[in-house]
């Protein structure tokens, strides 16, 4: 799968369109979690998507550098895939992605992330570990978990 990782002001409109239409879909609708989910972020962040050969937005993350969701941490979020895709692997090639683009866009780091605590398993194959207690996070229960630098 091709990816393109941009800064928000190199985003075009259909691009932006389909980003916050695919979180809303499934983080809003699909999750029944209401929440603002344009958070003030995202002018900071780099933008990660997956598309298919023609185009279309199946992938996604959100990837910030150290200050904004956590003072001494890169941190990746908004992890996304649509529901046509799930079950072919493409959430861990999007996270690998990810991983390798925070550290290609942001000074080396440790990476810290929300997870939802049934991927806790998917992200520890990804080098995550677990930190501290689990909590609610908009009803979902989440825990964070750091990836240390290499």
């Amino acid at each position: 799968m091709p990816f393109l990782c941009l800064p928000f002001d190199q985003l075009s409109l259909s691009q932006l369109y389909a980003i916050m239409a695919l979180r809303q879909e499934v983080f809003i609708v699909e999750q029944n979690c209401p929440y603002l989910d344009a958070d003030g972020r995202d002018k900071d962040a780099y933008h990660l998507i997956g598309l298919d050969e023609k185009g279309q937005l199946l992938a996604y993350t959100r990837l910030l550098p150290k200050g904004i969701a956590y003072e001494q941490y890169v941190s990746i979020g908004r992890v996304v895939t649509s529901p046509k895709v799930r079950r072919k692997g493409l959430g861990k090639q999007l996270m690998e992605e990810s991983i390798r683009q925070a550290n290609l866009v942001f000074p080396p780091a440790d990476i810290k992330i929300s997870a939802q605590c049934y991927l806790i398993e998917f992200y520890e194959s990804l080098g995550f570990q677990s930190m501290g207690e689990s909590y609610l996070e908009d009803d979902i229960p989440h825990i964070a978990m750091i990836r240390k630098q290499a």
